[in-house]
């Protein structure tokens, strides 16, 4: 959830002072879809379909990436904005692999 917000802050800030309108929203759509997803997980039906969400999320993760990054080349976020929201961001990737290779293993026993 603390990584969702801290994605809506940067989308007004991208739309409202940058002028920035097609990266700001896909940001916002992969940044906030993480957290939505681990919640779904949450309360998936099986745990294969626990493993699927969690997987859906990781590849979320990879997309903000990808956006955050853009964001920091063409120089609409400061590189200390980016170095936070990227560490943010992989960290969310490493409980999630985790997560993953945790339920995977059960799975698989």
């Amino acid at each position: 959830m603390d990584f969702a917000v801290k994605i809506v802050e940067l989308h007004k800030e991208l739309v409202h002072k940058k002028k920035e309108f097609q990266i700001a929203d896909q940001i916002k759509r992969s940044g906030t879809a993480i957290g939505a997803l681990i919640c779904e997980a949450n309360f998936a039906e099986s745990p294969a379909d626990f493993v699927h969400k969690m997987r859906i999320a990781l590849k979320e993760c990879h997309e903000t990436d990808y956006w955050l990054t853009l964001l920091n080349k063409t120089k609409y976020i400061s590189k200390e904005k980016f170095d936070e929201l990227i560490g943010n961001n992989t960290e969310l990737k490493r409980m999630l692999v985790a997560s993953v290779n945790t339920a995977q293993a059960k799975n698989d026993k």
